[in-house]
């Protein structure tokens, strides 16, 4: 099916042209293979049930041997291609587990297997967690398969809108899946939540606490300025998830070491300090992630299908095409230019290079495409600018520290 796709980049920026001026693409690191494109819970939320790309309807439940070999294969001649150090296979869904774990296994493997031996896999799964069993955390464990899991909170009031099919709590399997998770640290890879200004930080934050987490992250919720998430104003001149982020992030920065890492929170202190960003939330670093799809289909990652219909497709797929040419797609080569991506609003910001101009799908407006601030535009500022000062405070006391020796 034909997509009509946003103005920029894809009508506004002339790819051939960049490679004759020696900007180069950069190889993909990270794969998200989605081994089943269905869900066991139905989540009001959702961008990719709910939101305006109802492709997943097209596709089948689960990814199929033929696909999982052709998968691995063209990961591989990638890695070879680019003589990659490490590249990193994320298991997704929908509801990865919903295929059991052997079908997991089978796919690591696959890939493994196809690997040169001088190039390193790393393997995580993101689930839901109402699927855990002891046996199955077990066995992942035991492959060296990391689980992160996705919570609103540690409360089952913070999870209201996370219900099954039939609209009943998904709290209590879920609370069992992660404290089997918590028995296993080597497999625990951490909690995923989205911000919401709608809970007290504190009770969330100490409610995820429970479970032991090794890492958090918090996401904004994938919004734009054509569908603008319920607690925004793009005007700026309120900042709900900025200051619900700034009480979180102090929290995390005063309860020192010892703490979970908020990889949210830990970026922006770095970039803070200098150093370049590994997440698409933060930074101008060059994308390095494509997903494959439970039929073949390479795609740009999937917090752009709550943009519209056909977003994240490129037209490629595995069976015909190798992974450098969606290297080559509009899409993918403009997140691969840093600042030069950016608009002239960011470009002016003083907090640009932290920002990085936020979340790309976060910058979408019908019409026009993704060469905007984000729609979160106030609140990362809000956010940067606290942590700023945090970290400004901490190094005063440092020094006077010193001083006083």
């Amino acid at each position: 099916m034909a997509h009509q796709h946003a103005p920029w980049p894809y009508d506004r920026l002339d790819v051939a042209a960049l490679r004759a001026q020696g900007v180069a693409p950069v190889p993909f690191r990270q794969f998200v293979l989605k081994v089943h494109s269905r869900c066991n819970l139905a989540c009001s939320y959702c961008y990719i049930y709910e939101g305006p790309d109802g492709s997943w309807r097209d596709r089948p439940a689960t990814v199929s041997a033929r696909t999982v070999e052709r998968t691995a294969e063209r990961i591989a001649e990638h890695a070879r291609a680019h003589r990659l150090p490490a590249v990193e296979a994320v298991l997704h869904g929908g509801e990865p587990l919903l295929t059991g774990v052997e079908p997991l296994l089978r796919l690591r493997d696959a890939i493994r297997a196809r690997l040169d031996a001088g190039t390193e896999l790393t393997t995580t799964t993101q689930t839901n967690a109402t699927l855990l069993t002891e046996e199955r955390v077990t066995r992942l464990a035991d492959a060296r398969i990391r689980v992160g899991v996705s919570l609103d909170g540690g409360l089952p009031r913070h999870n209201r809108a996370r219900v099954d099919h039939a609209g009943r709590p998904s709290f209590d399997a879920v609370a069992r899946g992660l404290r089997l998770l918590a028995e296993r640290p080597d497999a625990y890879a951490g909690i995923l939540s989205t911000a919401d200004p709608a809970t007290d930080p504190d009770e969330l934050y100490d409610s995820l606490l429970a479970f032991r987490p090794p890492a958090l992250d918090f996401l904004l919720p994938h919004a734009n300025w054509s569908a603008p998430p319920p607690h925004a104003d793009p005007a700026g001149r309120r900042t709900a998830y900025g200051d619900w982020l700034a009480r979180l992030f102090d929290r995390w920065w005063d309860a020192g070491p010892g703490a979970p890492r908020i990889r949210l929170f830990e970026e922006a202190v770095l970039l803070l300090l200098g150093a370049p960003s590994a997440t698409e939330a933060l930074g101008t670093s060059p994308l390095a992630t494509v997903v494959v799809e439970a039929d073949g289909a390479i795609e740009q990652v999937d917090s752009l299908k709550s943009a519209y219909e056909g977003a994240a497709a490129t037209g490629l797929d595995v069976f015909r095409h190798p992974f450098d040419a969606a290297l080559d797609h509009p899409g993918v080569a403009a997140r691969q230019l840093g600042a030069r991506a950016l608009c002239d609003t960011c470009l002016a910001c003083p907090v640009q290079r932290v920002c990085g101009g936020g979340n790309y799908a976060h910058r979408y407006r019908a019409g026009s495409g993704f060469h905007h601030p984000s729609v979160y535009c106030a609140d990362l500022r809000r956010l940067i600018r606290h942590a700023a000062r945090r970290l400004e405070e901490s190094a005063g006391r440092a020094r006077h520290t010193a001083a006083a020796r």
